[in-house]
């Protein structure tokens, strides 16, 4: 069974960068960098084949896992006990080269025993041929240099193993997850301190795996320690909220809620229950745990300090935002259709208040003023309305919402002397000198704007003089010479 938090959408606007420069890290790393490895592994192949170790060493690797079985109490790998020897009887000695050759813990167990298994010349020989292969071909491999091994644990290596992945498989798998837990609480922390936090989580998983694992020799690939880290940040930024989970059973999904913090052990108990009873499934387990149990807690420790969630991560998703919008405009535009104008109007105003750019909410309120043109508000809006056009840069709507104006409410409440040369110039921004005429004698008519109207005057001058209409050119001249001193 598989369960996945599943609260958050991704908005492209502002992509998950961090997130997408680690899957990136670990693709680049992976075709270039380990690109070597299937190269290596074919010559270290060919170089056992030739050597003929696969004689020495078959019957010894049978004694070994009936060893591992009846003394090591391993019986789940009694399959592999008889796929190995089914594997004998067919000839494939490809595969079964393949099994012993990159088997550290069979080799340990011949390092350990060579002087009871083998006979001096054969020890001898596959000492030699054994440390040549492992010179020229084994070492070199990604895991083998940069892997974390807990035998000889290192720093850089605790930061290496991160970006290694044992194979297309692996590595899609983890990025999956990297993305679908990444990008979240990338938003929560912000780039650097989810980067940092991010590598901490991986570093403190292999260290919980090393603690599990020592003296082994087995190298530990793979970002499911850092990516278990962010499943243990992810519902320790939500803590008891309710949020959305998904879940796969067999052929079967679908999302329940809980609360996220009640998750934390359900994973955790899966985590160590196979780490006990799952087998030798090549899974680190404890890796996983390591990086649930850090990831949580350091969101738990330092979530009110150096960790704490940025405010703008608990704003609504433009998903949401639309939802309830959409909601809010349905219920005002019911009450629009019933003829209950007061009513509809203070809904429009409440939604205009929360949603300012919601420009059809004005267009609303306008409408709805104009029912009565003799009271204030009806200029209100629409000197509101006419600077919304302005700043949307749709002057034919401004000029339109200005001369139904002047045609119902001007009379009533006469607009400002700003207002008519706002339209004046939007009138000559679409050529329209017909209407940029009929603004000038508005303004020209309010008192006590003398600049305006001289700065007026003398645009219209010049943009007739443009078109080479002398005689409108000279009218305006004319009265900017008739106009008293400002």
């Amino acid at each position: 069974m598989l369960i996945v938090p599943a609260e958050n959408t991704i908005n492209w606007k502002r992509p998950p960068l961090a997130t997408l420069g680690l899957m990136l890290a670990c693709l680049l790393i992976f075709l270039f960098y380990q690109g070597k490895d299937p190269r290596l592994q074919q010559a270290a192949l060919e170089h056992y084949l030739e050597a003929d170790l696969l004689t020495l060493e078959a019957p010894l690797y049978e004694t070994y896992l009936e060893r591992q079985i009846g003394m090591a109490g391993e019986s789940d790998r009694v399959h592999e006990l008889q796929a190995f020897q089914q594997a004998l009887v067919d000839g494939e000695d490809q595969w079964v080269a393949s099994m012993l050759l990159f088997n550290p813990p069979f080799h340990q167990y011949m390092e350990d025993n060579l002087d009871i298994l083998l006979a001096s010349a054969d020890r001898r020989y596959w000492q030699e041929q054994h440390d040549q292969i492992q010179s020229d071909y084994l070492d070199r491999l990604s895991a083998n240099e940069l892997g974390l091994k807990p035998a000889e644990l290192t720093p850089s290596t605790l930061i290496a193993y991160q970006f290694l992945h044992g194979g297309w498989g692996h590595l899609i798998g983890n990025m999956v997850f990297l993305f679908l837990l990444g990008f979240t609480v990338e938003k929560a922390l912000g780039v650097g301190r989810y980067l940092l936090s991010y590598l901490v989580c991986g570093v403190l998983s292999g260290l919980v795996y090393t603690v599990f694992s020592l003296g082994s020799t087995v190298p530990l690939v793979g970002a499911s320690g850092s990516i278990s880290g962010l499943m243990g940040m992810y519902v320790a930024i939500y803590g008891l909220q309710r949020i959305r989970f998904f879940y796969f059973l067999g052929v079967y999904f679908n999302y329940f809620r809980a609360p996220a913090l009640a998750l934390l052990p359900v994973w955790l108990g899966k985590e160590i229950y196979d780490y006990w009873f799952a087998g030798a499934t090549g899974v680190a387990y404890m890796a996983h745990a390591g990086g649930l149990v850090a990831g949580a807690g350091i969101i738990l420790l330092l979530g009110k300090s150096w960790l704490q969630v940025r405010e703008s991560f608990y704003e609504p998703e433009q998903e949401e935002i639309d939802d309830r919008f959409t909601q809010g405009y349905s219920q005002a535009m019911a009450t629009l259709a019933r003829l209950e104008f007061d009513q509809a109007r203070l809904q429009f105003e409440a939604l205009w208040q929360r949603y300012p750019e919601r420009t059809v909410l004005l267009e609303h309120l306008y409408q709805l003023a104009k029912l009565r043109p003799d009271q204030e508000a009806y200029r209100d809006r629409t000197r509101e309305l006419m600077g919304q056009m302005l700043t949307q840069k749709q002057p034919e709507r401004m000029v339109e919402v200005w001369q139904e104006f002047l045609g119902k409410g001007e009379s009533h409440h006469p607009l400002a002397a700003e207002d008519h040369n706002r339209i004046l110039f939007a009138c000559l921004r679409v050529d329209d000198l017909k209407q940029a005429e009929k603004a000038f004698e508005r303004l020209r008519h309010c008192s006590g704007e003398g600049v305006l109207v001289e700065e007026a005057c003398r645009l219209l001058a010049d943009e007739f003089d443009k078109r080479q209409m002398a005689p409108r050119a000279n009218h305006y001249r004319q009265i900017l010479t008739a106009l008293p001193p400002a």
